[in-house]
């Protein structure tokens, strides 16, 4: 099926659909959903402190084409680049704040790489997903280091519960020869819970890059393959006392440009992988443990004429202890170690760091009030302790009215590359460098009722120290990173949700200033404005959705002299069940064809369609 055929048919359901709508894609009547990320522990999303929102199951399954990164530029407080597609680096800017400013985890384990402190997007597969968990805010006293902007912890499909056997599938084929297929099974029965899930796509891509990047640049398609496997085993031998294992192995197989010399199409080899061992153990009324193992693994094959391997792995160990001193009071104890080692062959000075952490969390809710407060300690090789503490709290004015206000602080490492990078290619690393600093506040209200969630967060967060790239020094042939930039992002997010029968409107604005405080300038690559809307439509057991969102224009350097042009993308979305078992699913994305840019040079995917079949036993 084309593009050209299908177009009419989209057209059609566009004219259809009143455009307006997406904070949340979720209906409000979902958002008693439990999340773990805010606090530590099981809650209530509705009995949250802070700023979070959750991407679940049925958004994902609407994901079609679009990668977790896009997945995630649909929500609030999130913006994004790529360096030309999918397969490409690509980073997540949350709340204005820098990508490596954002603690990301899988199944609670950390991935932010030891080594750039970047993240690999591009090898994970949304097939793989249960849901997103995304807490914005400085969250270091629950996480420790990286979480300057917010947490987002990416949650796999698993077993759970008493239930039988089911199975599912996806098929799917669109715009640049794309093919994707996932397939898995999960259950829970006799104390025993378990799942599988499995995924592969393929793609010719798009040409990566413009000739604005001219080192880069070759008119060439980039194309990638992307296959992907989790599973997880657990077993409740007696009540309340369950061993359980998960895993996650993704990798990605992605084209990108290099120049028109290379006699090859440059190829990154990415593979981002997880596995965690948890025991939570009830040892009294009041009592609850959890102690746990994890190991999370990257490696970079970068095939070019100048080919480069970067690999790491980190080692995670933690003790929770939650204790419910009374009705409505939970303290957690936390001890917890990370064990950081580069394994790839470059030359540093130092190829390994741990982290030893303790934190205290309390969670408290008396009747209309809600209080959170946390303090953690991380005592990190080379650099001693740092202290970080968060407090919330949570007022209810009434049955449907809350007010909110928090405070809390974040730091971040500097990467092995900060500290250690042997000289070469005019760079080197410093080992004199400090920790990043934040100070964030924030106050919010909400409205909530069976049809109607309305949301107001106004925050600011202070960075100090910020690391960034020291003027080129001819006598030593090289620069350093060095701690002199200083940073002030303020913002005011609107959110809005109401249901109307079989329609369900959403709709949120944000305001940032991302300000370097040292020149006036704007932070790179961030918008002042975004707005994004979207509107889902029932007729019958017809589905139809529509979203937009819009940026206003940002700049590609520090100096705001490159400017990056505002844009407005449409994406139109509709699912048919053809039996009880088997849907269709087509997802339309970039009707229009805009022609925008997030990374100077970069190209991104004009308009692109994929339909879906999706099997559920």
């Amino acid at each position: 099926m084309t593009l050209l055929s299908i177009r009419p048919l989209m057209v059609a359901l566009a004219g259809a659909l009143p455009l307006i709508a997406t904070a949340q894609t979720a209906p409000v009547a979902k958002l008693d959903q439990i999340v773990v990320t805010p606090s530590r522990m099981a809650q209530s999303l509705k009995n949250v402190v802070g700023d979070v929102t959750v991407i679940d199951q049925e958004t994902l399954q609407k994901a079609g084409q679009s990668s977790v990164a896009e997945i995630l530029q649909r929500q609030p407080g999130v913006e994004i680049y790529s360096s030309g597609g999918p397969q490409t680096t690509t980073g997540v800017f949350l709340r204005g704040t820098d990508p490596k400013h954002t603690r990301v985890m899988i199944d609670g384990m950390r991935i932010n790489s030891p080594t750039s402190g970047s993240v690999n997007w591009q090898a994970i597969d949304p097939a793989l997903i249960e849901r997103i968990e995304i807490v914005r805010g400085a969250g270091s006293s629950l996480y420790g280091s990286d979480a300057i902007g917010g947490v987002i912890n990416i949650i796999t499909k698993k077993g759970g519960g008493d239930r039988a056997l089911s199975a599912w599938g996806n098929v799917g084929l669109g715009s640049q020869d794309t093919f994707k297929a996932s397939a898995g099974f999960s259950g829970a029965s006799q104390g025993w819970d378990y799942s599988l899930a499995s995924s592969y796509g393929t793609s010719d891509g798009f040409n990566a890059t413009n000739p604005l990047l001219d080192w880069a640049y070759n008119p060439d398609k980039n194309g990638y393959t992307q296959h992907g496997l989790s599973g997880s085993l657990g077993y409740e031998w007696a009540q309340g006392q369950h061993l359980g294992l998960t895993a996650i192995n993704t990798y990605m197989d992605g084209q990108f440009d290099n120049g028109s010399t290379e006699p090859r199409t440059p190829r990154a080899l990415t593979r981002q992988q997880a596995y965690g061992l948890t025991s939570t153990n009830k040892l009294s009324d009041f009592w609850i443990s959890r102690l746990s193992a994890s190991l999370s693994k990257e490696a970079i094959d970068s095939r070019t004429k100048a080919p480069s391997i970067f690999s790491s792995i980190q080692r995670q160990y933690s003790w929770q202890n939650d204790l419910t001193l009374a009705q409505g009071h939970t303290v957690s104890l936390l001890a917890e170690r990370q064990e950081e080692r580069i394994t790839h062959s470059t030359i540093q000075q130092q190829d390994q760091r741990n982290t030893n952490a303790f934190s205290l969390i309390y969670r408290g809710d008396i009747n209309q009030h809600h209080l959170q407060a946390s303090v953690r300690n991380d005592n990190i090789s080379g650099y001693g302790n740092k202290v970080t503490g968060g407090l919330g709290y949570d007022l209810d004015i009434s049955d449907n009215w809350t007010v909110g206000l928090a405070a809390n602080t974040g730091f971040r490492a500097p990467t092995f590359t900060d500290l250690y990078w042997p000289s070469g290619f005019g760079y080197q690393g410093n080992p004199d460098l400090k920790p990043e600093k934040s100070r964030n506040i924030e106050g919010h209200i909400r409205y909530t009722d069976d049809t109607t969630e309305l949301g107001l967060v106004v925050y600011q967060n202070r960075i100090k120290d910020l690391i960034s790239t020291g003027p080129y020094d001819a006598a030593l042939g090289y620069s350093m990173p060095i701690n002199t930039k200083n940073a002030r992002i303020t913002g005011v997010t609107l959110t809005a949700i109401k249901q109307l029968g079989d329609t369900t409107l959403s709709a949120s604005a944000d305001f940032t200033n991302p300000k370097d405080l040292d020149t006036g300038n704007r932070l790179i690559r961030r918008a002042k404005q975004n707005y994004k809307v979207a509107v889902e439509q029932r007729f019958g057991a017809l589905k139809t959705g529509a979203e937009y969102q819009f940026a206003s224009h940002r700049f590609e350097d520090p100096d705001n002299s490159q400017r990056l042009g505002s844009y407005g993308l449409l994406n139109l979305t509709a699912s048919y069940p053809l039996t009880s078992s088997l849907e269709a699913q087509l997802r339309w994305n970039n009707v229009f064809d805009k022609d925008y840019t997030l990374a100077r040079g970069y190209n991104n995917a004009g308009s692109s369609v994929f339909l879906n079949f999706a099997w559920r036993m």
